[in-house]
C-alpha cells in the first residue's frame, strides 16, 4: 500500500515531464521555419560581412586577410566617407525630428475631425504607397528651379524658391520634405495610439483646469510615448539607411538619365546628397572594394544598434522614474 502510494506521484511526475517535453517539441517545430530563415537570411550574411570586413575582396579573386586595414582606412585616409557620414548624421537628426513631429501633428488633426475622417486619413496615407524612386523623380520635377510648379507658385506671391535639389544647401531639406510627404505609415500608427488614449484621463484633467496644451503634454504624450519611441527608432534607422531617394535625387537633378551608369553624378550637387549607404554601394558595386564596403556595413550596423539601445534604455529609465513618482 505504501509502495503504491509512493510510486503514484512518481508516475504522475514523469507524465507531466513527458507532456512538457512534447509541448516544447511542438513549439520548436512551429518556430523552426522562422529560426531557419533568420539564420539563412540574417545570421549567415552578418557573419560573412564581419569576416569580409577583415579582407581585401573584389568578388573575383579569393579574399585576402588584411586585419584592420579597412577600418583604419575608413578613419584615416578615406576622404568622402567623412562627407557621407556628416550628411547621414544631418538626416538622422533633422529627418527624425521632422518626420515624427509631422506625423504626430497630422495624426492629432485627424483625431479631432468630426466628419470625413476616412477620406482625410486615406489621402494622408496614400503618399507612403508611392515607390521611392518614382516619388523622388516627381519631387525633383515639382521643385525644379526653372519650370517646377512649386517655384512657379512661389514666384506668383513674390518669393524666390531657390534651386532646391540643385543647391548643396537646400538638397537635404528638400529630401526631408520628400520623406515627410511619405510618412503616412507612421502617421497611421500614431493616430491609432492617439485614439486609444482613455477619454476619462482627458476629462479628469479638464476638470482640474488643464487646458488643451497641458492635456496634450501631460496626458496624451505620456500615453503614446512607447509609440513615439518606436517612431524615433524607426526614423533613425531609416535615416541611417537612406539610399534610394538620395541616389535618385542627386543623379536626376544633375541630368543623368541612367542612374546606375553615372558614378560621377552620385551625390550631386557637390556631394550634398552623398549618404553613408550610397558611398558604401559605390565602394562595393562600382569599385568592387567589397572588403572595404563590408567594413562600412559593419560600422553602420554597430551605430544603428547603439542608437537603438540607447533610446530604448533611456525610455525604460524614464518610465521607471514616472512609475516611482
Amino acid at each position: 500500500m505504501d509502495s503504491r502510494a509512493v510510486a503514484s506521484p512518481s508516475a504522475s511526475t514523469r507524465t507531466r515531464k513527458g507532456n512538457a517535453a512534447r509541448r516544447r517539441r511542438t513549439v520548436f517545430y512551429f518556430i523552426a521555419p522562422a529560426m531557419l530563415g533568420f539564420l539563412i537570411f540574417f545570421g549567415y550574411p552578418l557573419i560573412a560581412t564581419v569576416y569580409y570586413s577583415f579582407t581585401r575582396y573584389d568578388l573575383i579573386n579569393p579574399p585576402e586577410f588584411i586585419g584592420f586595414d579597412n577600418y583604419i582606412r575608413m578613419f584615416t585616409s578615406e576622404q568622402l566617407v567623412g562627407t557621407a557620414a556628416y550628411n547621414t548624421l544631418w538626416l538622422v537628426i533633422v529627418l527624425t525630428v521632422c518626420r515624427v513631429v509631422f506625423a504626430l501633428g497630422v495624426a492629432s488633426i485627424i483625431s479631432r475631425l468630426k466628419s470625413g475622417v476616412g477620406l482625410v486619413r486615406t489621402l494622408c496615407y496614400l503618399p507612403s504607397l508611392a515607390p521611392p524612386a518614382a516619388a523622388t523623380l516627381a519631387f525633383v520635377f515639382l521643385f525644379n528651379p526653372e519650370y517646377g510648379p512649386v517655384n512657379a507658385f512661389l514666384r506668383t506671391i513674390g518669393i524666390d524658391g531657390g534651386l532646391w535639389f540643385n543647391d548643396p544647401a537646400m538638397s537635404k531639406p528638400a529630401l526631408t520634405l520628400l520623406v515627410m510627404w511619405g510618412s503616412g505609415e507612421l502617421m497611421i500608427i500614431i493616430l491609432a495610439a492617439l485614439l486609444d488614449v482613455p477619454q476619462e484621463q482627458h476629462e479628469a484633467a479638464q476638470l482640474d483646469g488643464a487646458g488643451p496644451v497641458r492635456r496634450f503634454w501631460h496626458v496624451t504624450l505620456p500615453s503614446i510615448s512607447p509609440v513615439l519611441l518606436f517612431g524615433v527608432v524607426n526614423s533613425m534607422i531609416f535615416a541611417l539607411q537612406f539610399f534610394t531617394q538620395a541616389i535618385v535625387a542627386g543623379s536626376s537633378a544633375a541630368g543623368a538619365a541612367d542612374v546606375a551608369g553615372n558614378t560621377r553624378f552620385i551625390g550631386a550637387p557637390q556631394n550634398s546628397t552623398l549618404t553613408y549607404p550610397v558611398w558604401l554601394y559605390v565602394q562595393g558595386f562600382r569599385y568592387f572594394n567589397m572588403g572595404y564596403a563590408a567594413a562600412m556595413a559593419v560600422l553602420l550596423f554597430i551605430v544603428s544598434a547603439g542608437f537603438t539601445w540607447i533610446l530604448v534604455r533611456q525610455m525604460r529609465k524614464t518610465q521607471h522614474q514616472e512609475e516611482g513618482a
